[in-house]
């Protein structure tokens, strides 16, 4: 008893020392506060130490590894018939509100910015595991420190260039692990899917972060994310608890995502005094597979429930488990109906069989993946997402089918039939694009590409366009011939040093039109051509990582160049020699990680003619299939006439893109809350009869559409004004 009450006075003792020295701190910290103005909000001295801070701590970190185990509960508020298009979109049972899902994973980072993850582990409740609308891997990527989120999707309060960005209040002060701490509150100046809205808990002795609760919105998704950063001279500066809350809405669907993670680090790297984070310039250093190492291996994915439970490191709750058990029960009740539904079919008219599948194949996308056969996607053919719109070509629809084979070597075949229609010409498009890399070490790849290309005339017309005066030059007065085109593209390609493609191959055209007595006085009505061609990239400097057998290019600081030749023989019954020659470099720069130049600039030139020949190029092209928004956005005129690309023997050009979150909306924050990125377009043409014409134009970006208005100038005069639309939706 004497020892029991020895050790009771003892820790009373010890708890009042506690008590005065947090009075102290809280002392300290009040006189601090009554140095702050009353409208709380914090002053520049103390903002500019966190921020100095953060511009420390968000290198500090070399690299990491760490276990993660994730456990999400998805529930669904409201659901229609139109979530079942939704591509990846998990399957919804119709009886079933509430989804259990857990995975088990290795985590990798490698400064500046390199996440790699394994799935060790998966189960759920879902009929089909696989789903990219609730991926939140990005959602995990979450340096506080750094001046950008989430992969660069939104903004840090806590870096100096976004402080026009947010208004940063003082609410309270706290004692944590007998540390003082700021409670700050962070609100965005105006609403925009780059800017979060929320708090942190901040260190006061070194400006640290010790927790943080944001939440924002991007895309079709609302999230709030609440993180916990380590107590441990290892852990402090990463997170080792979240909790994300997402929230889908789409056309009148409401599903919510919980999750919960835990982050168990085994190795910290710290950078060394005076070293500096970055991808060095260095030769040796182009080889980052140390930081790629991390793959999905399915063979040896756990996904049994059993299995998977010997190493949840927490166990589950009566209601979780509860879930997994009412799965198997509907999987038990599933297999009964299959069979039922197999023999009620026999005795369907066939007729009617029939028209089921065809609105199934209608209405439905496929996604198949067989480990013998490979991986098939279409979407579905009714799909209003495959329509863009163009002043230039009006409106145009597409369909793409894709096929993958991936090989246990890491040879790889890639199949891609796609067909297109744009109904202001009336004219169906259709293409093939086959490739088989036999050697993934290398990019040794034999490509074969084969469809029908765009109306095109013959250098009968060019020599027609090259006699005319600027001031008389008008393509309405021209009778010109118009020639269909069907192309054939062989063609292999390996990468001779890293950086450096070399392209081999040939290129056949089939090129005729209607015959008629006033054509067959000038030309005749079919014309083949037999070309061999030489494209070589190079990319100096270019970074990479072995996966397997497979290298994988990432990027580099410098831009690609690329010079494409090719010279047409009289071969196999073909007409016309000549020799066509393109240059080109293009380059993407990122400016503060959101803020994007992308250029390109290049030239073209017709060389050698000899009887008739066709002025088609490759890099300087009016694109026939509409393209998703980043395909052609950049590198094409959007006001320019088709018929132009074909008018020259030479061409010079110039594109420049600048693309930011934040360009001209700052006062209609109402539409920034919708708008993820803004765009400046220019475009500089030099050719024959253009000398120059000039194109400029603004475009924004939204989880929904991308849109932009462009305006042309030919020598000087504004010719024509227009714009530009595709759906992007689910296709970023």
């Amino acid at each position: 008893m004497s020892y029991t009450l020895k050790n009771g006075k003892l820790r009373l003792v010890h708890l009042f020392l506690m008590f005065l020295g947090m009075m102290s701190l809280i002392g300290k910290a009040e006189n601090i506060i009554s140095l702050f103005p009353k409208n709380r909000f914090v002053p520049d001295s103390i903002m500019d130490k966190v921020y100095s801070s953060a511009s420390i701590y968000s290198n500090e970190v070399k690299s990491y590894k760490a276990n993660m185990y994730l456990k999400g509960m998805v529930t669904v508020h409201k659901k229609n018939r139109i979530i079942k298009y939704i591509p990846s979109m998990f399957k919804l049972e119709d009886s079933i509100s509430n989804y259990m899902h857990e995975s088990i994973s290795e985590l990798q980072y490698t400064a500046p910015s390199i996440y790699d993850r394994k799935i060790k582990a998966m189960v759920s409740t879902f009929k089909n595991q696989r789903s990219e609308v609730f991926d939140i891997m990005d959602y995990m990527k979450f340096n506080v420190y750094s001046s950008s989120l989430m992969g660069d999707k939104v903004l840090s309060p806590l870096n100096r260039q976004s402080r026009v960005h947010y208004r940063y209040v003082l609410d309270s002060l706290s004692v944590i692990n007998n540390k003082v701490c700021y409670k700050i509150l962070v609100h965005p100046r105006y609403k925009s899917t780059k800017l979060v809205d929320g708090y942190m808990w901040i260190y006061v002795d070194d400006w640290s972060v010790h927790s943080f609760d944001f939440e924002g919105a991007y895309g079709l998704i609302d999230f709030r994310i609440k993180a916990y950063m380590g107590n441990t001279p290892q852990t402090k500066y990463l997170p080792c608890y979240m909790d994300i809350d997402m929230h889908f809405r789409f056309l009148k669907n409401h599903l919510q995502m919980r999750y919960s993670g835990w982050l168990d680090y085994s190795e910290v790297k710290f950078k060394e005094l005076g070293e500096i984070i970055y991808i060095k310039k260095d030769k040796s250093k182009y080889n980052l597979s140390n930081s790629y190492t991390l793959t999905c291996d399915t063979s040896r994915l756990i996904t049994d429930y059993k299995a998977f439970s010997r190493i949840r490191p927490f166990p589950l709750t009566y209601e979780e488990e509860q879930m997994y058990k009412d799965k198997m029960e509907r999987r038990i009740m599933d297999r009964k109906k299959q069979v039922k539904d197999s023999i009620e079919s026999l005795d369907m008219p066939k007729s009617q069989v029939f028209l089921g599948q065809l609105g199934d194949a209608l209405i439905n996308s496929y996604d198949i993946d067989l480990p013998k056969v490979g991986s098939i996607n279409c979407s579905p053919l009714i799909n209003p997402l495959l329509l863009s719109y163009s002043h230039r070509n009006g409106i145009s629809y597409r369909q793409v089918y894709k096929y993958n084979k991936l090989f246990y070597d890491g040879r790889l075949l890639r199949i891609a039939p796609q067909i297109g229609y744009n109904f202001t010409k009336k004219e169906l498009y259709a293409k093939a694009d086959v490739e088989y890399v036999y050697n993934p070490r290398k990019h040794g790849a034999v490509e074969l590409h084969v469809g029908n290309g765009n109306r095109i005339y013959s250098s009968v017309v060019l020599d027609q366009l090259e006699a005319m005066p600027d001031s008389t030059f008008s393509f309405d007065g021209l009778d010109l011939d118009y020639f269909k085109d069907i192309y054939v593209n062989l063609s292999h390609n390996i990468e001779i040093i890293n950086g450096l493609t070399l392209w081999t191959g040939l290129s056949m055209h089939w090129r005729y039109t209607k015959s008629t007595p006033e054509l067959d006085a000038r030309v005749r009505s079919r014309y083949n051509s037999f070309a061999p061609r030489l494209r070589i990239e190079w990319t100096p400097g270019m970074y990479y990582y072995m996966n397997g057998n497979r290298k994988i290019n990432v990027g580099s600081y410098y831009p690609t160049f690329i010079a494409d030749y090719e010279r047409g023989i009289k071969v196999f019954k073909s007409s016309g020699e000549y020799e066509r020659l393109e240059l080109s470099a293009e380059q993407i720069i990122k400016v503060r990680n959101i803020h994007n130049i992308a250029y390109h600039v290049g030239c073209g030139f017709f060389l050698n003619q000899e009887d008739m020949y066709f002025v088609d190029y490759v890099n300087f092209a009016n694109r026939n299939l509409p393209q998703g928004w980043n395909d052609d956005i950049g590198g094409t005129f959007q006001m320019l006439d088709g018929r132009w690309y074909n008018a020259s023997s030479h061409y010079v050009r110039g594109n420049m893109t600048y693309e930011s979150p934040f360009i001209l909306l700052y006062p209609v924050s109402k539409l920034l809350s919708f708008i993820q990125k803004e765009r400046i377009y220019a475009g500089i043409l030099f050719m024959p009869h253009l000398n120059p014409y000039i194109e400029i134009g603004y475009g924004i970006g939204t989880h929904i559409f991308d849109a932009g208005v462009f305006v042309g100038n030919e020598r000087g005069k504004f010719t024509s004004i227009g714009c530009k639309f595709t759906f992007e939706l689910f296709n970023k």
